[in-house]
């Protein structure tokens, strides 16, 4: 059974800017400008579906590699930060009363 929680996008926007930003759009950890503050949004949705729909950290990590490395031409991805954003993602998803249960 799949599960879709009731979530937050900013609650999103925070965790992939503070983990991920694989393309350095923010400065020194602070918010990026109102002008690309839904840069990510798209990915980390994507991490939630996998997620909800029974995925393994791994497989939002590999995801979220993959969108750095063939999606945005980056030749340098920091694989530990989205391991990172996978895990935060995941530790959210589990704490909302609607969301999945556990994240494998």
């Amino acid at each position: 059974m799949n599960f879709y929680p009731k979530i937050q996008l900013s609650r999103l926007r925070e965790i992939g800017w503070r983990c991920w930003d694989p393309i350095g759009l923010g400065i020194d950890g602070c918010a990026p400008d109102e002008g690309c503050v839904d840069e990510y949004d798209r990915y980390l949705l994507d991490v939630v579906a996998i997620f909800c729909r029974g995925g393994s950290k791994d497989e939002a990590t590999a995801y979220l590699i993959g969108i750095a490395s063939e999606h945005m031409g980056l030749s340098i991805v920091e694989a530990e930060a989205a391991a990172a954003t996978s895990q935060t993602i995941a530790d959210y998803l589990t704490s909302l009363p609607d969301g999945p249960k556990i994240a494998r």
